[in-house]
């Protein structure tokens, strides 16, 4: 264990962080940079005191669930985990699971957008998104937050067959389904990938099919055509941006400028998530 190196290691990176990016208020008075001492260890659910004694270089050798718990409080990325774990003496390991957080520039660039975009993780839950792709796609902040996942409304409700058509669903789910097979192996301990994939299996005999594969593959395209109930065809462009330290990709829907398919969107940016109703 490198105590000193460990120590330095920490305090560069609780600095380094604002407390935006932790979702904390600023507040009126911080008189050092980053992070407060007690909120990464709060982050962490370790005492202040033990926190304190560690970038202190005076604690005990962390164990492996208080470096994990360090990793996601100093929203560490994958090299920086591994180093993390290098300097108190253990062998990194596979990452626990995909991160949840969505970088605050990824954030703002959603937020000012003129085309539907979200971001989806590793296991294709939904993290973020603007209201556009809500309107286009389902209003995500009515589900539940486990709801809130493309391959739960693809194999477990008829919303994604009903908007996107039967051809383009069952390659969506071959490819998607593949996507989750890669994501068991890149994140083997992951309770919330488990438990997905178990209930997967026990909800859908389609999903169940496909699994029994052992087809392993990343997603290239999520190009569709969607059938929308308010505005109706809607030909899109995905672009799927990747975020490789966040294992995320930010998937945009555009169309052609000028075409149908963009009035369609432009209209949608109108109406909302509102449905149209009808005037005499």
């Amino acid at each position: 264990m490198d105590r000193d190196g460990l120590a330095e290691f920490l305090r560069v990176r609780r600095e380094a962080l604002h407390p935006s990016d932790v979702g904390l208020p600023a507040g009126l008075r911080r008189r050092t940079p980053g992070l407060r001492r007690e909120e990464v260890a709060s982050l962490a659910t370790m005492s202040t005191d033990y926190y304190t004694r560690l970038e202190q270089g005076r604690g005990p050798r962390p164990s492996r669930p208080v470096l994990t718990g360090l990793a996601r409080a100093l929203r560490l990325s994958d090299d920086e985990r591994d180093h993390l774990f290098r300097l108190a003496g253990e062998q990194p390991g596979p990452p626990p699971g995909p991160p949840a957080d969505v970088r605050s520039g990824v954030l703002r660039m959603l937020a000012r957008l003129d085309a539907p975009g979200l971001v989806l993780d590793a296991k294709y839950d939904v993290l973020a998104w603007n209201p556009l792709a809500a309107a286009l796609i389902t209003d995500f902040s009515a589900l539940p937050p486990r709801e809130r996942n493309l391959l739960r409304l693809r194999f477990l409700t008829d919303r994604q067959t009903e908007l996107f058509g039967e051809e383009a669903t069952q390659e969506f789910a071959r490819e998607a389904a593949a996507d989750l097979r890669a994501a068991t192996s890149t994140y083997p301990d992951d309770p919330e990938i488990a438990r997905l994939v178990r209930d997967l299996l026990d909800g859908s005999p389609e999903f169940a099919e496909i699994w029994a594969r052992h087809e392993v593959g990343r997603q290239q395209s999520l190009c569709q055509t969607i059938f929308h109930p308010q505005v109706g065809r809607i030909d899109v462009i995905c672009e799927v941006l990747v975020v490789p330290e966040r294992d995320q990709r930010v998937v945009l829907y555009t169309a052609e400028p000028g075409s149908e398919s963009d009035q369609a969107i432009r209209l949608l940016d109108v109406i909302g998530i509102q449905e149209l109703t009808t005037r005499s």
